[in-house]
């Protein structure tokens, strides 16, 4: 069949084969090589493709195997949707710990990618919180990998790319909470002095801290910076006001994007009117809030299909990281440059990394700024504009995030990943993905 990732770059054929229980999918994969295991399809590039080849299906590897509701530990099947776990266990006073701005990702692409949220100063990366899992080669070996057992095996996996064996159960570590509820506080800026500076202010008293950048105002970067942090039955009780049901909350139904445009309404004519509106609207609610846990963790899964907005030629996601040292002014640069190539998104996210030891050898995040934008595929005209902003973060010694990357070369990632030549003693040679081949070379 036909299958794509979420920024719908491409639509290749490939052998879809389903994995349904992790005690058989041994087999499975050792029959159907050089493959790649495939969860929600939410990765935005190439690392969750193999055209013309097989694709290990998980989804169906959906299973809670046990939990404990003292320690918090959950051992569960790799295919099991962060949405899942936190629809089932928010209510009994658990949370993931570490969660990105979609929760419509399956546990082991969390893992493959390692991905980060808006807490690293806090809580490190999804991996930190992992306590073990097994791992199926598909020379029909099973390893049990952990801090402990098959170290370098777990460490290696952490952010792997899914090239080192598929996962099948894991246990993981949820964090306590009181309520669904987050105490958030909305701040206006109108530089990226501002942002720098709130950044640095927030860390000691905020978990969660994130900014929405208008990247069409220039030198003088105006958005919105978002701060929240866990609430108590304290907290909720102390409120002026009543609170809905967080479940009715939960359940409100979103849109739908219904098809796809044959063109991308992200463009010129609607950059600038949609920033100008989203940055009022948010700048008039400054000050302190309430907030349900899904509303500020994950706002765009309420819209279904939002990709399909960048009409049928998709859409590529430039997400970088450059150390902190040099972050502003590589920052400005970036904006500079998407500005004088006549480029804009309305989906820029940037957000400060701490600095803690990576959980993989191929972890994305470091001490330092990172930036997120999302750009319509015009062709030729956007990779001269990636060629640019690449220059701009290679120069400055930072990376790019392979969970969001479709086209960035082999050389850059080589130099932005140092422990590329010590991951590469650890692939399982059954296990091939369009950006491996991109990438490795096979």
């Amino acid at each position: 069949m036909k299958i794509t990732s979420w920024g719908r770059l491409s639509h290749e054929q490939h052998q879809a084969i389903a994995l349904t229980d992790h005690r058989t999918l041994s087999a499975q994969i050792q029959h159907n090589t050089p493959g790649i295991s495939y969860g929600m399809g939410r990765s935005y590039g190439d690392v969750c493709l193999n055209p013309g080849g097989p694709l290990w299906q998980t989804r169906n590897m959906n299973r809670f195997i046990s939990f404990d509701q003292h320690t918090g530990l959950l051992s569960c099947e790799a295919g099991v949707m962060l949405k899942e776990i936190q629809n089932c266990f928010v209510p009994r006073g658990w949370m993931l710990p570490v969660t990105p701005g979609t929760q419509l990702i399956t546990v082991g692409g969390a893992i493959a990618n390692d991905i980060h949220g808006k807490n690293h100063h806090v809580m490190g990366t999804f991996g930190e919180h992992l306590a073990g899992f097994t791992l199926e080669r598909t020379d029909g070996t099973a390893l049990d990998c952990s801090r402990e057992q098959n170290a370098d095996m777990f460490r290696a996996t952490i952010g792997g790319l899914g090239l080192t064996g598929v996962i099948s159960r894991v246990q993981l570590q949820l964090r306590r909470v009181n309520s669904p509820w987050l105490l958030t506080d909305t701040v206006p800026f109108s530089s990226l002095d501002d942002f720098f500076a709130l950044a640095d202010a927030s860390e000691t008293d905020w978990e969660h801290t994130v900014s929405w950048i208008d990247c069409l105002t220039g030198p003088q970067t105006r958005g919105i910076f978002l701060r929240a942090n866990h609430a108590s039955e304290q907290d909720i009780d102390a409120l002026p006001y009543y609170l809905p049901d967080s479940n009715k909350v939960r359940r409100r139904p979103g849109i739908n994007m219904p098809l796809t445009p044959p063109v991308s309404l992200v463009n010129r004519l609607s950059l600038r009117p949609f920033n100008a509106t989203y940055y009022a609207m948010n700048a008039g609610k400054a000050g302190a809030g309430v907030a349900h846990y899904e509303k500020f963790f994950y706002p765009l899964d309420k819209i279904q299909n939002w990709n399909r907005m960048y009409g049928r030629r998709g859409f590529y996601q430039y997400q970088c990281v450059v150390p902190r040292a040099t972050a502003q002014s590589v920052i400005a640069d970036m904006l500079a440059v998407i500005a004088a190539a006549g480029e804009g998104s309305f989906l820029a996210v940037l957000k400060t990394f701490a600095d803690r030891p990576a959980a993989g050898l191929l972890s994305f995040p470091m001490a330092g700024a990172t930036l997120a934008l999302d750009f319509p595929n015009k062709g030729a005209a956007t990779e001269r504009l990636f060629a640019r902003l690449d220059a701009v973060v290679s120069q400055a010694g930072g990376r790019l995030y392979a969970a969001k990357d479709a086209r960035m070369s082999a050389s850059m990632f080589a130099a932005g990943y140092p422990a590329l030549t010590q991951f590469s003693a650890f692939r399982d040679p059954g296990i091939s993905s369009a950006m491996s081949r991109r990438l490795l070379g096979s």
